[in-house]
């Protein structure tokens, strides 16, 4: 067994290593609770595995004044002992010690053991095998078994890369993408609506000098959101209505450090994991993070949070701004558009950062699409809404922005764009049995949302002269904070150089992301208007927007054009229509287009009888297509009328496996008597992107 002493840089402490050759892994025993350290040239290819050990010059560790903190931030966010609650698990020091955290706050609260007698009840530990080294998958299995000692069950999920690995310029990315999708998963099949991550303070300021160096605004300086809901991939059909099911997911360890994390794991003497990627330069946090390592006395870090927690309170301000602004403002319409009513708006009177953000969480809203909106766009955005009345149209962000008939342009008009990369067109939905109804999503999440907006609403940030940083990029708050003696000299200069050595850094890779990333332009939209076949009594989700289905009935209601002025007695009782054959009629989805309109026009056109009785076809009582779908067009020409031009290219419709048009269920038109379809608004993420919190 070789021997060897590592520095480490933080607190200049010698630490022992030991090597086990005989095992794949590292075996850390380090004297005092710290992070191994490492050169650029000796990273280990395998996962460090720590343990605390025991000894005379340890300090004792005061584990009753974190479990005091943690129950205060849980009750911030809401949540009360009784919830089910997710863990997010890597094994490293942080999520270890948020699961000694969370498990001494739930055995806490007298909620104990589970039926097996060995977990605590109401906790699950998800841990992600990313799958991207060949031991990983032991090194999962040792992690669950470490956090199955502390009481938590454990569940442990492979990463499935359909598409093959991740690049290694897009490794942790990836890897983080992969990772939530699978705790939303878990999180889905487990029926748990809240999911904790072990994100620190320290990790704020990485983010803080990361998102500085790319000159973002005070929203992004910000930082993490406390609390944040977030939406899953899946929809679900339950106690008869269509739910979106999200997770609230709670960053509780915001105020602590990562010495914190040590010291957590030390008091409670659990083990932990280094994983030496976290070491390597090719990352842009893992050079932050080394760069903090030097800086990050007392003084620094207390003026750094400082400033990111003025940067918070801004945002906070900003989001009860533009949470004002929508309710007083916005129409959303069941055909998948908003209307911004720019009188009752009135842009002159909002500052540039809330009426930027607000327009920016309209078009998300539309498109469905969560990026960010910067620069030129973001620039060109704000100087249209602020034009009344608006007399020109644009496009933006993936939506079509333009004047709303009728409105003179005092009135705006916000649509889907279907010529901009749009969602996954359709996927299938999971329907709940009877059996499964009564324990689906019930309304814990909601109650654990009101809670948590109970307590935001007795911190609100009601004053912009609170708001210290309104309207500024980071150099500009660096500059207002040093002004305001929030940081001193010394910090105000650290930033900056921290900011200009990773600028160097993101500009040398600019040119290689923009070159790959031309290639995929001009395709991917083309995808979005093609769907596999929709069978009879199925439903789809299409577009992210729009829920869909249709199915066959061989008895036809006498209410079909109801209100329609034409006398239809033809239609009174029950007929059957001559050309239902279920076997052979498929349906697939897409977006209207002009020749849709086109088709329906000329459909009304087409020869009839004048006598309806005589449409009915001799002896047997049945009745043709050709004037059901003539006289159902003519009522949808009607309600088109009623919808503006940019807002029908986004409406589903359905069409045979020739092209051709079956139904527009948003206006009624079916070429069919015995079929019945119906769609649905029902965006996946709401008006606002959900509850977050960033107290």
């Amino acid at each position: 067994m070789a021997r060897g002493l590592v520095l480490c840089s933080q607190t200049r402490t010698i630490a022992k290593l030991s090597f086990f050759l005989s095992y794949p892994k590292l075996w850390f025993k380090p004297h005092r609770h710290h992070r191994p350290c490492y050169g650029p040239h000796n990273i280990p290819s395998a996962r460090v595995f720590c343990h605390c050990v025991n000894s005379q010059t340890l300090n004792l560790v005061d584990m009753a004044k974190y479990n005091e903190a943690f129950s205060r931030r849980m009750a911030m966010a809401g949540i009360k002992h009784h919830n089910s609650i997710a863990l997010g698990v890597s094994g490293g020091p942080d999520s270890m010690a948020l699961c000694v955290l969370a498990a001494s706050w739930k055995t806490e609260g007298l909620y104990g053991v589970d039926n097996s007698g060995k977990f605590i009840d109401g906790l699950l530990a998800i841990i992600v095998d990313h799958g991207l080294r060949s031991e990983s998958k032991d090194e999962a299995s040792l992690v669950g078994n470490r956090v199955s000692e502390i009481g938590i069950r454990c569940k442990i999920v492979r990463c499935d890369w359909l598409n093959g690995k991740p690049k290694q310029g897009h490794l942790q990315e990836s890897a983080r993408d992969m990772r939530y999708k699978i705790f939303q998963d878990v999180c889905m099949q487990n029926q748990i609506s809240v999911l904790l991550v072990a994100h620190h303070a320290d990790d704020q300021a990485e983010l803080f000098i990361l998102r500085s160096s790319r000159d973002s605004g005070v929203l992004g300086l910000a930082g993490m959101a406390f609390t944040s809901q977030v939406f899953s991939s899946h929809t679900n059909f339950c106690n008869n209505d269509w739910k979106n099911h999200s997770v609230l997911l709670v960053r509780p360890l915001l105020d602590f450090s990562k010495e914190d994390m040590y010291k957590i794991c030390q008091g409670s003497n659990r083990d932990w994991v280094e994983d030496p990627t976290n070491r390597s330069p090719l990352f842009a946090r893992n050079r932050i993070r080394a760069s903090l390592g030097n800086l990050l006395s007392g003084t620094f870090n207390s003026e750094l949070q400082a400033v990111i927690s003025a940067c918070r309170r801004t945002r906070i301000y900003v989001d009860q701004i533009c949470n004002s602004l929508m309710k007083q403002s916005i129409t959303v319409m069941d055909q998948g558009y908003a209307v911004i009513n720019l009188k009752t708006l009135n842009p002159s009177k909002i500052e540039d950062i809330c009426l930027s953000k607000f327009i920016t969480l309209v078009l998300q809203f539309v498109s469905q699409r969560q990026r960010p909106i910067r620069g030129s766009t973001s620039k060109l955005l704000l100087q249209y809404i602020r034009t009344i009345p608006c007399k020109i149209s644009l496009t933006a962000a993936g939506c079509y922005i333009c004047p709303a008939p009728g409105s003179k342009g005092f009135e705006a008009l916000v649509c889907c764009s279907v010529y901009c990369p749009l969602p996954s067109n359709a996927e299938s939905f999971r329907t709940f049995s009877n059996v499964e109804e009564k324990h689906c999503f019930s309304d814990e999440l909601e109650q654990i949302i009101a809670n948590g907006r109970s307590y935001s609403n007795n911190n609100l940030v009601t004053d912009s002269s609170q708001a210290q940083f309104l309207d500024m990029r980071s150099q500009s708050v660096l500059d207002e904070a040093r002004r305001l003696d929030v940081i001193s000299e010394s910090t105000y200069r650290n930033i900056i150089s921290l900011q200009r050595e990773e600028v160097s850094h993101f500009k040398s890779k600019t040119d290689e992301v923009a070159s790959g990333c031309e290639s995929k332009q001009g395709t991917e939209h083309i995808a979005a208007f093609l769907s596999e076949p929709l069978l009879p009594g199925q439903t789809c989700y299409f577009m992210n927007r729009f829920i869909i289905s249709w199915k066959l009935s061989k008895e036809i209601s006498s209410n079909w054009f109801r209100g329609e002025p034409l006398s239809l007695s033809y239609l009174q009782g029950d007929c059957h229509c001559c050309c239902v054959n279920e076997d052979e009629m498929v349906a697939k989805v897409r977006t209207m287009i002009d020749a849709d309109w086109l088709y329906l026009a000329e459909l009304t056109k087409w020869p009839h009888s004048d006598n309806f009785e005589a449409t009915r076809l001799p002896l047997t009582g049945k009745i043709t297509c050709l004037d059901y779908s003539r006289l159902s067009a003519k009522v949808a020409l009607k309600s088109l009328k009623s919808i503006p031009v940019a807002a029908r290219k986004s409406m589903p419709l359905l069409v045979d496996d020739h092209g051709r048009l079956l139904s527009i269920p948003s206006i009624g038109f079916k070429h069919c008597p015995c079929m019945k379809a119906s769609t649905v608004f029902k965006p996946r993420v709401p008006l606002g992107g959900g509850h977050s919190s960033f107290l």
